[in-house]
């Protein structure tokens, strides 16, 4: 599944968050998108999937998004959002079974291949044995692994993040990332720890006041100089062993 989006701009009242963002995601890539608090990321990614209106153009495989319905998108974009909304008392097997509603009608039953897709997805993450399970009773890491569940339910080559794993800890987060990988479809993720992006991301979008400041790969991206204008944090960044790059935080850089 591959994305474009030409031109972009979201307003919020009368602000102008995302000015002119021209981004281009290849099938199977996973690109990140950095930058500040408040620099329009997340609004952004809601243009995306949605949420807010936008001036401009986005197309999946060359398709007008605005042309597709909401139940053709969900069949082909997926969302996980920072703060999820599902600590009710669903079961576990109950939640992954969203991820069918894009291939349902109004008033259809769930048949025995969406329960055989449940199992598989729920097999695939490792949680078949919590089926029963209520997800108000989860921890923060298997919540998420019960989601990645609900994506592969939902069956689509696509997978959009904004800011999932926040609220987890290192283990449960690389955790979180390296099962996302190894499902091999095109990700959107906004991401704010830049160890994780440069780990993970295969290309990398740096938004700075709503508009593109700088691209490319994690390698060329992260350099001491770009981190100190978008970031204003004084850094080393240091080769690894599989030609991945890592910063070393030093402090923040002077106001004046």
């Amino acid at each position: 599944m591959a994305l474009t989006l030409h031109d972009v701009s979201v307003k919020i009242g009368k602000k102008e968050i995302v000015r002119n963002v021209s981004l281009q995601l290849n099938d199977g890539q996973f690109v990140g998108v950095i930058g500040l608090n408040g620099s329009g990321k997340s609004t952004l990614l809601k243009a995306v999937y949605g949420i807010n209106k936008y001036t401009g153009q986005i197309c999946l495989n060359d398709n007008d998004i605005k042309i597709l319905s909401k139940k053709e998108i969900a069949k082909k974009i997926a969302v996980l959002v920072q703060e999820n909304s599902a600590d009710f008392d669903f079961k576990v097997k109950d939640i992954v079974l969203l991820g069918r509603l894009p291939y349902k009608n109004l008033f259809d039953e769930d048949t025995c291949d969406d329960y055989d897709i449940v199992k598989k997805s729920l097999e695939y993450v490792g949680m078949l044995s919590y089926a029963e399970r209520y997800f108000s009773s989860l921890s923060g890491g298997e919540k998420q692994r019960v989601l990645i569940a609900r994506i592969l339910a939902q069956q689509t080559d696509m997978l959009i993040l904004d800011e999932p794993t926040n609220h987890l800890d290192i283990k449960n987060q690389y955790q979180f990332f390296e099962m996302i990988k190894s499902l091999n479809i095109t990700v959107l993720a906004v991401l704010h720890d830049l160890n994780l992006a440069a780990k993970f991301c295969d290309y990398l979008y740096v938004i700075y006041d709503g508009q593109v400041y700088a691209e490319g790969t994690p390698q060329s991206v992260l350099s001491k100089e770009l981190l100190r204008e978008v970031f204003s944090m004084e850094v080393n960044v240091h080769k690894t062993s599989n030609n991945k790059v890592f910063i070393e935080y030093l402090s923040i850089s002077p106001i004046f």
